[in-house]
């Protein structure tokens, strides 16, 4: 991974089932920022609620699991990567385009399927799907271009 991947000490959790966000305080209580988790391991999660992200049609169908013999029984479903860049992307944040490019320069995501998913934002974000799919013909297509 580049380390424009790794960067930030924080990890969005959300879950799939939490209509008032009552799972979600309790990530920010046992493992978010300031917490003894966050002291010992360097990192934290942030309890956040699926609206929160902006993402593509059919996210839901390309979840990937993820499973850790350390957090057993616990498992993770993880945003397709395809997605968490779009996703990132239409956040906007100077950080997620950092991490963006670099995910884009190492190989780790196509850029025509980022251009496929940008194209599945919902209609009330056209204003963020237009400026995702500008984004990846203009920087996106120059960094495949270095590789």
């Amino acid at each position: 991974m580049p380390k424009e991947a790794w960067i930030s000490v924080e990890a969005d959790v959300a879950f799939l089932n939490d209509p008032h966000a009552l799972k979600a305080d309790m990530v920010d209580g046992a493992i978010g920022e300031l917490s003894q988790f966050h002291q010992e391991y360097a990192y934290y999660g942030q309890g956040v609620e699926v609206s929160t992200a902006i993402l593509p049609d059919g996210w839901r169908n390309r979840l990937v699991g993820f499973v850790s013999e350390s957090a057993e029984p616990a498992s993770a479903l993880c945003l397709d990567p395809h997605d968490l860049v779009v996703s990132k992307l239409a956040a906007r944040r100077e950080k997620d385009f950092a991490f963006s490019l670099a995910l884009i320069k190492a190989g780790l995501v196509d850029l025509d399927t980022l251009l496929e998913r940008a194209a599945m934002l919902p209609d009330p974000h056209g204003m963020h799907r237009a400026a995702v799919i500008y984004w990846l013909h203009d920087t996106g297509t120059k960094a495949r271009r270095r590789r």
